[in-house]
């Protein structure tokens, strides 16, 4: 019996974020056998990529990089999952997700990433600090120096 797509991804996500990233419509699913280069633009709801894609993703929602998936290029969106393997750059406003089949070979820019056992990264991760933060850099300094 196939397991509803709503059960996998909600196993994919944890923390407060996940009713987030559940509230997406699946609007693209690309499987095995569709082959994509160049610039793919969602302008809302969640893309399942479960093929090779070269170039660009560029999603508003949610991108779910499936098992057998593969992306060569930039990932920009509010939260990525990744099952499978990602050479390039990820910028993600949210979250990002690398799962225990999981691959990313590049740079992670997002101020949420979780690795789960068996996940593999290999690259820069720069996390922005919140604006509501407001960090000084004499604060900074004075907890170093403790």
């Amino acid at each position: 019996m196939e397991v509803p797509m709503a059960l996998k991804l909600g196993k994919l996500f944890r923390g407060r974020s996940a009713n987030k990233m559940m509230d997406h419509e699946l609007v693209g699913l690309l499987e095995p056998g569709i082959e994509f280069e160049g610039k793919m633009t969602v302008a809302t709801g969640m893309v399942r990529i479960n093929t090779h894609v070269k170039g660009e993703v560029d999603c508003a929602g949610l991108v779910v990089l499936a098992e057998q998936g593969e992306v060569e290029g930039l990932i920009r969106s509010r939260f990525v999952s990744i099952a499978g393997k990602v050479k390039g750059t990820i910028h993600a406003s949210e979250k990002v997700e690398i799962n225990a089949t999981g691959i990313v070979l590049g740079d992670i820019h997002t101020p949420s990433l979780f690795i789960m056992p068996g996940g593999y990264f290999d690259g820069q991760c720069k996390m922005p600090v919140s604006e509501t933060a407001n960090i000084s850099e004499e604060t900074i300094e004075a907890k170093h120096k403790v």
